[in-house]
C-alpha cells in the first residue's frame, strides 16, 4: 500500500472512531482537491493534508488554499516525519495504515452557511457517486 494511501486509511479509521465521516480526493470550488475531507455529526468539516515526505511537503504549497473550505486543517503524516517543519498553527496527525493519533489541535474557523451549504452538498453528492460506481462495478 502507497504511504499517502496508508495515512489516508489510518484516519479515516481515527475519524470514524471520533464519530466523523472522511471522504478522499474531494475537489474543491478553487480547483484544489484535498486529501481528505471529514464530516462531523452536528455539520463540522474537517479538512486533512497528507505529506509523506519532507520533499513533498516543500515543494507543495497549496495548503492555505484550503483554510477557506474547513473549519480545521490538520497535516497528517508518517510515523518519524520531522514535525517541527510543519506549520504550528494548524493541526498535527501522525498516522499509518493502521492507527492515527491527533498530536496537535488547531483552532475552529467560521465557515459562512453558504459555503457549509455548499461543501456539505458536494460530500454528500460525491459519497453517493462513489457508493453507486462500487455496487454497479
Amino acid at each position: 500500500m502507497p504511504a499517502a494511501q496508508g495515512i489516508v486509511r489510518g484516519v479515516a479509521r481515527l475519524f470514524d472512531a471520533m464519530g466523523l465521516v472522511s471522504l478522499p480526493e474531494v475537489p474543491l470550488a478553487n480547483g484544489r482537491r484535498l486529501d481528505l475531507l471529514a464530516l462531523g455529526e452536528g455539520g463540522a468539516l474537517w479538512a486533512v493534508e497528507i505529506k509523506t515526505s519532507v520533499a513533498d511537503f516543500r515543494s507543495d504549497r497549496k495548503w492555505p488554499d484550503y483554510l477557506e473550505f474547513c473549519e480545521r486543517l490538520y497535516f497528517a503524516v508518517p510515523p518519524g516525519f520531522p514535525q517541527e517543519i510543519l506549520p504550528f498553527d494548524q493541526g498535527l496527525i501522525v498516522a499509518d495504515a493502521y492507527d492515527a493519533r491527533i498530536l496537535r489541535e488547531t483552532a475552529d474557523r467560521k465557515l459562512s452557511a453558504a459555503r457549509r451549504k455548499a461543501l456539505t452538498l458536494r460530500f454528500a453528492r460525491l459519497a453517493a457517486r462513489r457508493l453507486l460506481q462500487s455496487q454497479s462495478g
